[in-house]
């Protein structure tokens, strides 16, 4: 259930004393972040303000996630889960999100495959403003949306050889270079894999409902 200020009270709060169990995740990158714990209080603010919030059981009051540190989780949605007795944030970080600096308070689990192309598109984006001489990234902004195009034309066409010949190992090298091309691409239109990631999923629904 998406959650609003007008439906909270249908959640579980019954089931553990009037708090629930809240997960984090990076609405961009699908990351998971934090755990904490809700009570209506804590959910109420946090679809109010913006900012995720959260009954602290130590302090015994709500807390908004970075009112010392600044890093703050700015709300994109809440909802809850089949038995209404969960909460799942997606929020979007301003900073790491644990305590101990880290961006996660998972530091020791793997990236998930669309982590690490989210944390991969950021790099990108970050190179733009940067001296051409200081990354083959920045380079390649500085070379021009032309030229950039055309990599990913020469890459597309190497990826393609690479599968007619059947080499899979050169097919994986030459794969990784189109979709690292084609995210520079992207960027320097001010274009981001979530908008394309849009449009596929409107296609994939549009297909299902045809």
């Amino acid at each position: 259930m998406k959650l609003s200020t007008n439906n909270i009270d249908k959640l579980a709060w019954e089931k553990m004393n009037g708090l629930l169990p809240a997960i984090v995740q990076n609405a961009n990158s699908a990351q998971i972040l934090m755990q904490g714990y809700m009570n209506v209080e804590a959910l109420q603010q946090t679809l109010t303000t913006g900012k995720v919030t959260f009954f602290s059981r130590a302090k015994k009051r709500l807390w908004m996630k970075g009112e010392s540190s600044g890093h703050t989780l700015e709300l994109v949605e809440a909802t809850s889960d089949c038995d209404d007795d969960a909460i799942l944030i997606l929020a979007k970080p301003n900073g790491p999100t644990c305590h101990t600096g880290t961006v996660s308070c998972w530091y020791d689990s793997p990236l998930a495959d669309v982590t690490f192309l989210s944390a991969l598109e950021e790099l990108i984006a970050s190179r733009k403003s940067d001296a051409p001489e200081s990354s083959y990234t920045a380079s390649l902004y500085q070379q021009g949306i032309k030229q950039i195009a055309q990599k990913v034309g020469e890459e597309g066409v190497e990826t393609a050889l690479a599968a007619v010949a059947g080499d899979t190992a050169e097919l994986k090298n030459e794969a990784a270079d189109l979709l690292y091309h084609l995210m520079v691409l992207l960027q320097a239109s001010d274009t981001s894999m979530a908008e394309v990631i849009t449009v596929l999923k409107g296609r994939h629904t549009g297909a299902h409902a045809s």
